[in-house]
């Protein structure tokens, strides 16, 4: 029986299963020839708290080894800029952060700002979790530990990828292992009443399809836009099961169109970008391995050698982009396109043709 992350319940109903899938970021040496260990992996929605997260855990622990994309150290910039007119980044004050196991941090931009990193025992005036608190099991104690860490009238700034977008735009392969909550507005708010926190303001962006940043706190009263948001996803069915289950009515429609874009250029070069976690369900669940793309080029060296879990595609160097010039491109993050095509500009001269999946 499936329980509840965050409030314990067992009513609820899976919402999405991939099957058996390897762990996304375990990339064994390309001459391994496997086969790679795999396990369940279903995204579970509470009735109760409308918590959509991973059903099971098969207890693998990460191993990073990207390179942070500059769409994502952009919006760290960006929520910084808006947080200081906001007046919660301010010199003097005092930040502790919980990271995100994929790495990245605001602490050299709140530095620059003037604020103080806080001692381990030290309260924080602000704290900042940049999609940390997904990566915790047992959701509760995680936010409850958080919690913790606020001085008094501080502030948690949590930021998360919308369920609602990922809803909305059939973004299912943002389920992975590793991954143990998935967070509409309405449901992060429940979460932080359970550690005495309460909504204030609140910001969205772009990243990733649709990214909120969420303002807690124990004295802080909803925004007007913190408001509207939440209505807009309870009327957009975020937290409903029936229209979250959509997602899985989107699998193979959307591994179909990957399969079928890739068939057109067979017996033509096609190299994939970005070896990102969110490809290997994709890939493993179209049924794509090394007969319809060939590579998949990566700018972390630290997966350089080795090839995408599940399947037999050597993750390369980016030199493959232009050495030479493939006659398409599968782009497995969209959020990367920009600053890839501005790398590579070649590309467009060549008439290469671009495949977002």
């Amino acid at each position: 029986m499936i329980s509840c992350r965050a409030c314990g319940a067992t009513d609820g109903q899976v919402v999405l299963d991939l099957g058996e899938q390897p762990p996304c970021d375990l990339f064994p040496p390309a001459a391994d020839p496997g086969p790679d260990p795999v396990w369940p992996l279903r995204m579970w929605m509470c009735a109760r708290c409308a918590l959509a997260q991973l059903a099971e855990d098969p207890g693998t622990a990460e191993e990073p080894a990207g390179v942070e994309p500059k769409a994502l150290t952009d919006q760290a910039a960006d929520a910084v800029a808006r947080l200081t007119r906001a007046g919660l980044v301010r010199p003097g004050a005092t930040v502790a952060e919980f990271g995100s196991p994929h790495g990245g941090s605001w602490l050299p931009l709140l530095r620059a700002a003037g604020m103080r990193e806080a001692a381990e025992d030290e309260p924080a005036d602000v704290v900042v979790d940049c999609f940390g608190l997904m990566h915790e099991p047992d959701q509760r104690a995680a936010m409850a530990r958080r919690a913790v860490r606020l001085a008094p009238g501080g502030a948690l700034l949590m930021q998360f990828h919308s369920l609602a977008s990922i809803v909305r735009q059939g973004q299912w392969n943002a389920l992975r292992h590793g991954h143990f909550a998935y967070y509409s507005a309405p449901a992060a708010i429940t979460l932080a009443a359970s550690a005495g926190l309460r909504p204030g303001r609140s910001w969205t962006f772009d990243l990733y399809g649709g990214t909120v940043l969420l303002e807690l706190g124990r004295d802080r009263t909803p925004a007007a836009e913190t408001t509207r948001l939440v209505a807009a996803e309870r009327a957009a069915g975020a937290t409903e099961i029936p229209v979250v289950a959509g997602l899985g009515r989107a699998v193979e429609a959307g591994c179909a169109r990957i399969r079928e874009r890739l068939r057109e250029h067979a017996g033509e070069r096609v190299v994939g970008y970005g070896a990102a976690s969110r490809a290997v369900a994709l890939l493993r669940r179209a049924g794509i391995d090394i007969d319809l793309l060939p590579a998949i080029a990566d700018i972390s060296p630290a997966k350089h050698g080795r090839r995408m879990p599940g399947t037999r595609i050597p993750v390369v160097s980016t030199a493959a982009l232009t050495h030479p010039i493939p006659h398409a491109v599968l782009l497995f993050v969209p959020d990367l396109e920009p600053e890839v095509r501005a790398a590579f500009p070649q590309l467009d001269g060549a008439h290469c043709e671009w495949i977002v999946a």
